[in-house]
């Protein structure tokens, strides 16, 4: 759909249009997920691959992980930029706030490749998961939980599901002023998640079930009535679950076990690259 054809749309219709788009969206991305992780080691510690290949499925995951909890905010961008330009403004469509907000999502992704090359390079062998990995990843995902009580996190949370305030009183005109506006939704959105992220490369980055499980807290936390009071129950279960994979990763269902034979299945010409 053009800008000129969603300008002309009726408030409601262009609304529907965009929540139509954004399910749709979020359905491929699941699909193609899926589609390029069919036989992956999704357990800890999986190569992140050549960064191309790495950035494409990195951007189709927050895609699929990221678009349902966004919405809210989206559609009443959509919203607010029709009824604007139904009052003279110039119409501004919403793909360009998207794209503001999938920029930082992007940028934490190249943090995290970033982040993984360096540990690999200095890599002593510690990493292992017959030696510290287990460690690792229940101190990952312990602090993460930790991360759920502070006060920036519950910062963050209450800007992604009160986006009232942000949209009325921080509207910014323009092209320019909806790729910022995505921009800084993009970053409280970070702030709010980052942790949870976390758990996920701790846990088997290539994972769809783990994949799945932080989605769902991402969605339950940002959309889901009275769930901002559920910070204290989900850290002390993060907490818990962490200390259970430092102590007993082989009895945690779900957690590919590195070397295992599940995680041995992928072929050679599938595997990612160096």
């Amino acid at each position: 759909m053009t800008a000129y054809a969603a300008s002309r749309l009726p408030a409601r219709l262009n609304v529907i249009a965009v929540a139509v788009v954004l399910t749709a969206g979020a359905l491929v991305a699941w699909i193609v997920t899926i589609a390029r992780m069919q036989g992956m080691d999704d357990g800890p510690g999986t190569s992140f691959g050549a960064l191309g290949w790495y950035i494409g499925i990195w951007v189709t995951m927050m895609a699929a992980m990221m678009l349902p909890s966004v919405a809210p905010m989206v559609l009443f961008f959509a919203h607010v930029s029709r009824e604007r330009a139904r009052r003279g403004s110039a119409f501004v469509p919403t793909w360009i706030f998207v794209a503001g907000y999938f920029a930082v999502w992007t940028a934490y992704g190249l943090l995290a490749y970033g982040v993984y090359r360096l540990a690999s390079a200095f890599d002593a062998g510690i990493l292992g998961w017959d030696r510290g990995g287990p460690y690792i990843a229940g101190f990952a995902v312990a602090g993460a939980g930790l991360y759920e009580l502070t006060p920036l996190k519950q910062l963050c949370l209450r800007h992604c599901r009160s986006p009232l305030h942000f949209v009325l009183s921080g509207w910014k005109s323009g092209r320019a002023g909806a790729i910022r506006m995505g921009v800084e939704h993009g970053v409280f959105c970070v702030g709010c998640c980052w942790g949870l992220m976390v758990i996920l490369f701790a846990l088997g980055v290539m994972s769809l079930l783990w994949m799945a499980v932080v989605a769902a807290v991402i969605f339950g936390q940002k959309v889901l009535p009275g769930a901002n009071r559920l910070s204290v129950p989900l850290a002390l279960a993060f907490i818990a679950f962490g200390v259970w994979v430092a102590a007993a990763p082989d009895r945690v269902p779900g957690l590919t076990q590195p070397g295992s034979a599940p995680a041995m299945q992928m072929p050679p010409s599938d595997r990612m690259g160096p």
